[in-house]
């Protein structure tokens, strides 16, 4: 098991891509503090699913654009394993809407979950890695971040933030034998995703852009988040790892 007895936190894992990484961090012998910020019927069958498996979980409501809220949830880490090893910045949503008609609380919310929330819960679980001489932190972008998208100007200034901000991370934090990284993903079989994924028109353009030709299933993703969280890329940080099919090179 690649991460046995290490303790990780995913947010926004109650669904989609969230929820596999923390399954698959359980089955490779992970506790996991699982994060939700309104479904806590999913989170619990998530926390249910990690202990048949044999790992330890919990399930902890927190708006990760919230300072207190993002602290807390560093904190239940330390409250209920008394360590923390790994972060998982993956919590978001999209507030699609043309530039033009745009509004600022679409612009807020969408930059706030995305890039202060990941900022907010990496400033609060550094200060426990330092401590502790070391960490991995995972930040998660999409093809939008590097690509630009339209219709989604908020959601790709956002992700385009948390490559930079990533590096900023790993530059501060390498003194510290944390290593932070980042990985982009492209289209994944998911519930924010399934607009693009059933509606024909949208699913020739968007896989006209994808060199393997089909959208990621879990399988495709988890492995290069198992990867950045184990021992096995000790030496690795700083780094954007694209997981989505070969869009990004489009």
């Amino acid at each position: 098991m690649k991460l046995k007895d290490k303790v990780a936190i995913v947010t926004g894992s109650s669904r989609g891509v969230g929820r596999s990484v923390a399954m698959d961090y359980a089955k490779e012998g992970a506790n996991v503090i699982v994060n939700y910020s309104s479904n806590e019927d999913a989170a619990l069958e998530v926390v249910n699913e990690i202990r048949k498996i044999g790992s330890n979980a919990f399930a902890v409501k927190a708006d990760v654009a919230n300072k207190a809220d993002a602290e807390k949830l560093i904190e239940s880490a330390m409250d209920n394993f008394g360590k923390l090893d790994i972060l998982v910045n993956n919590a978001g949503f999209t507030r699609p809407s043309m530039m033009l008609k745009m509004t600022e609380e679409q612009w807020d919310e969408v930059v706030n979950i995305h890039m202060k929330g990941a900022f907010l819960c990496a400033q609060a679980a550094g200060k426990y890695m330092k401590e502790n001489k070391g960490g991995k932190i995972i930040n998660v972008t999409s093809v939008a971040g590097i690509v630009g998208t339209v219709g989604q100007i908020n959601y790709s200034a956002a992700k385009g933030g948390v490559i930079s901000m990533t590096k900023s991370m790993a530059r501060e934090l390498a003194r510290y034998n944390i290593c932070a990284n980042v990985i982009s993903l492209g289209i994944v079989a998911t519930d924010m995703t399934e607009k693009i994924r059933t509606d024909e028109k949208l699913k020739d353009i968007y896989m006209n852009r994808i060199l393997l030709k089909r959208f990621a299933e879990a399988e495709d993703i988890t492995p290069a988040f198992v990867f950045l969280a184990s021992d096995d890329s000790n030496y690795i940080t700083g780094q954007l790892i694209c997981v989505d099919g070969g869009y990004g090179m489009i």
